[in-house]
């Protein structure tokens, strides 16, 4: 029953998400290691994200600008199949130690982003958007810089991050389940962290003009480096 603490904790992280358009994702991944078997974390963090970021662009539907999409769809497909035959390769066992040495690494260190505001960067962000989170899962943070050019407008910002989330999301899932991996066992968790983080994407759209932002990412970074930290040393302990 232990898994069932995920439900208060995808409320929170989508909450936090939808009140400032980003980290929940990767919050919710570094508590994942623990409560569900490591082959299920990454899919079921893609369902469930997807849930929280499509919730998110719902609720703000005002703001979104159409005209980003298509590309970044398309560069998403090259990224799941991609992203997908790395994953293949990867012992499971070690999944969340890889986790949380490239949450570290997509924490602290300068991201390559691509040039201008055309849609060959659109179409290479969804690229390395999906691709990356097939082994990383959480990767929300890597498009700000590239949506932030079109506008800085907090909620136009917001919700389209949502949007070309929700788009990776989608094919991560699909992505998985070509893969084998069943949903059967989990509907009941998943049906439960679905509703606690459309919730929590309503609660913090509605908290998202009274927070400030001063000083948050900083924090969040340190929380992130923990929870990474965790993930490592859970794997090295338990490792034969």
């Amino acid at each position: 029953m232990g898994e069932y603490l995920l439900l208060p904790i995808a409320f929170f992280t989508s909450a936090l998400a939808g009140a400032i358009g980003m980290g929940g994702g990767v919050l919710l991944l570094t508590l994942m290691p623990g409560l569900v078997p490591a082959p299920a974390i990454l899919p079921l963090h893609a369902l469930t994200q997807l849930a929280s970021n499509l919730s998110r662009a719902v609720f703000g539907w005002r703001h979104i600008d159409w005209t980003l999409t298509p590309a970044i769809a398309a560069g998403g497909v090259l990224g799941a199949v991609a992203g997908g035959g790395i994953y293949r390769t990867l012992a499971l066992d070690w999944l969340p130690a890889v986790i949380g040495v490239l949450i570290l690494l997509l924490t602290w260190l300068p991201l390559p982003q691509p040039k201008g505001r055309g849609q060959f960067a659109l179409a290479f962000l969804g690229f390395y958007q999906t691709g990356l989170g097939m082994v990383a899962g959480a990767t929300g943070p890597l498009g700000a810089a590239v949506l932030a050019r079109y506008s800085v407008q907090r909620d136009w910002l917001v919700v389209n991050t949502a949007v070309y989330m929700s788009i990776s999301h989608l094919l991560r899932g699909a992505a998985f389940g070509l893969m084998g991996f069943s949903l059967g066992p989990w509907l009941g968790l998943l049906a439960g962290m679905v509703a606690a983080s459309v919730l929590g994407s309503w609660v913090g759209t509605r908290l998202r003009g009274y927070l400030p932002q001063a000083n948050f990412q900083w924090w969040f970074r340190i929380l992130v480096s923990v929870l990474a930290l965790r993930m490592i040393a859970m794997v090295v302990w338990n490792a034969p």
